[in-house]
């Protein structure tokens, strides 16, 4: 597919939870530095955290330190870890912790200066709040970040994607494109009809489709990390 480029940072959102941007993050890092680019991962913030030695441990940012081969501290690559299982906005409130969004943004357009992609995924969708006053949406903007959208192949899926899209428009977010992704191996007329309806709904690429359990890396294009 032409004219698509994951140069600078990237910013995985979804439609809603349990989409599979975690999966499909960690395949698009994993396929780009196979493919020679020089790649990072970020996570903001990651809430529902299981207590690891008295700490809570980020489960879907080590996953995405794995994919890409990364050597940087978790700690780094997720700088605020929450507990609760609540938007991280939220949770980071009820739990007295301050989400520094401007110092996460000055870190992540440093670090995205000194590679080929930052991959960073965010966190249920576009207006779900990172901190107080502060939703993802917001943290795109201020970061300069392009969208990846990861939309689940289910019914009401066509619904979930455009006004994902519309707030993307609306903010002036940049959308590479949406990726559709089998949460489950269940197959009916809603998942067998999705991608045809969204590339007829909207002028959005719709860059893959992923099987369920598939490698999210081998259906999306990748390129070539020479500018």
């Amino acid at each position: 597919m032409s004219g698509i480029s994951w140069r600078g940072a990237v910013l995985v959102t979804g439609t809603d939870t349990g989409v599979g941007k975690t999966w499909v993050a960690c395949g698009l890092a994993r396929a780009l530095t196979d493919e020679g680019w020089i790649v990072a991962v970020r996570k903001p913030a990651e809430s529902g955290c299981e207590l690891v030695d008295g700490e809570p441990f980020p489960e879907d940012a080590a996953a995405l330190r794995t994919a890409s081969g990364s050597v940087e501290p978790v700690e780094d690559i997720c700088a605020v870890r929450l507990v609760e299982a609540l938007a991280p906005g939220i949770a980071a409130e009820r739990a007295g912790v301050t989400v520094d969004v401007d110092a996460i943004v000055a870190d992540y357009r440093a670090r995205a200066g000194e590679l080929d992609c930052l991959v960073v995924e965010g966190a249920g969708g576009l207006l779900v709040p990172l901190a107080t006053g502060v939703s993802y949406a917001d943290f795109g903007v201020q970061l300069g970040a392009r969208l990846l959208v990861v939309t689940a192949a289910k019914l009401g899926a066509i619904n979930h994607t455009l006004l994902t899209l519309e707030v993307a428009r609306a903010r002036g977010l940049d959308v590479i494109g949406v990726v559709v992704n089998h949460v489950t191996e269940q197959e009916d007329l809603a998942t067998q009809t999705l991608v045809a309806s969204l590339r007829d709904l909207t002028d959005v690429p719709i860059l893959g489709e992923v099987p369920h359990g598939g490698d999210p890396g081998a259906h999306l294009p990748l390129g070539s990390p020479a500018p």
